[in-house]
């Protein structure tokens, strides 16, 4: 039993010849047709495909001018990526820590940590859930620090049922074979202001403004455009993107059902805004259960999962080189210690989410310490 596994079926295989056919093989017709798509899904005036949400993080910061000296305030219970790309422009990562209830950032104690050198806020929608937007926004729009969304993993999530990535700022996307709708490697940027979208659209394709047959060089840009055959495939994925949400849906509610009797384990919340599309179905044990015992028992059993994510203040690079400490941030560290990643994709059936919970359950009977081995 996979983690998950894209899903796609012949209409890939058809757009993707449809490029090869065509001869045109880079960022093209196909790309700005899944930009436009996306752009109307997300209800922004601008969509731009990168070449993966890293690249999209990276080229937002770049387009809002941060760079050494600046702080930016980022989520800390998240992929790695989330703050490399802050290092990568010489600005300082400041984490903050999250809510245990959608592992999302926690306002208090962001608020705290904004000062004259913030320049940007990156909250993530962490697995599918929407950060609780409106109090990052409020405090934001008070002390005019723009908000960078890592909606990585919420290409159809909601916040009150606007969409993730048109909350605020921009918007960054993922399109990774494990998020929700894939392009094998990729990612976009959304936005509704016209002077980043200028920049970013100069920035993406090496700083180059077209003029005749030729580029006018204005910028010392990247090349981070996303190609055809890979855009190709994003639109097919486009068409499935509704019925795999709702068929995540489903399956979670189903497996919630199926786990809910099972001692030591907290099953993932819907939050008040609702919107939640279980990108990822994350479940966390208690300190009683060895949570790396049961990963390794299911794996065992050919049930491929693993941890949710990272807590970026318990990584040695962050810890080297701006002074955190292991379990600093307690609500992350319980997170990043304690979660698990189950198995859930489209494709799933009733008899494998029973097999899936039925194992679950063994594993964690089995990884259940006595008192005196109890660890944290």
């Amino acid at each position: 039993m996979r983690l998950n596994k894209p899903y796609t079926d012949d209409r890939e295989i058809e757009e993707i010849k449809k490029v090869l056919s065509s001869g045109y093989l880079t960022q093209g017709p196909k790309t700005e047709e899944f930009e436009q798509l996306v752009a109307k899904l997300v209800g922004c005036k601008y969509a731009f495909a990168t070449s993966s949400c890293t690249t999209a993080l990276h080229l937002s910061l770049v387009a809002l001018g941060i760079g050494p000296g600046d702080e930016v305030l980022v989520a800390d219970f998240t992929f790695p990526a989330t703050a490399n790309v802050v290092v990568q422009q010489g600005a300082t990562p400041i984490f903050v820590d999250i809510d245990l209830d959608t592992f999302t950032m926690n306002v208090e104690d962001m608020r705290k940590k904004i000062n004259e050198k913030t320049k940007a806020i990156i909250p993530v929608h962490a697995f599918g859930c929407s950060a609780d937007m409106n109090p990052i926004i409020e405090t934001a729009n008070k002390f005019n620090i723009p908000i960078i969304e890592d909606a990585a993993c919420a290409l159809g999530s909601t916040y009150y049922g606007v969409p993730c990535g048109n909350l605020g700022t921009m918007g960054c996307f993922s399109f990774h074979p494990r998020k929700v709708i894939t392009t094998g490697e990729g990612g976009m940027i959304t936005t509704n202001d016209d002077t980043l979208a200028e920049k970013i659209k100069i920035l993406r394709s090496h700083g180059g403004i077209r003029e005749g047959y030729w580029f006018m060089y204005v910028d010392a840009g990247f090349n981070y455009r996303l190609s055809d055959i890979h855009a190709a495939i994003g639109i097919a994925q486009m068409e499935k993107l509704e019925i795999i949400i709702k068929r995540k849906q489903e399956l979670a509610s189903t497996l919630k059902d199926l786990l809910s009797d099972i001692p030591e384990i907290i099953l993932p919340k819907e939050p008040t805004w609702s919107g939640h599309i279980y990108q990822s179905f994350i479940i966390m044990v208690s300190d009683k259960v060895n949570r790396d015992g049961v990963i390794t028992d299911l794996r065992l059993k050919n049930i491929e999962t693993t941890l949710g994510t990272y807590a970026l203040h318990d990584q040695p690079f962050f810890q080297n080189k701006y002074g955190y400490t292991p379990g600093q941030l307690s609500n992350s560290h319980f997170s990043f210690v304690r979660s698990i990643t189950l198995p859930l994709y489209p494709q799933m059936n009733d008899a494998e989410l029973k097999i899936l919970s039925s194992e679950l359950r063994q594993a964690v009977l089995k990884n259940h310490y006595t008192s005196s081995k109890r660890i944290r």
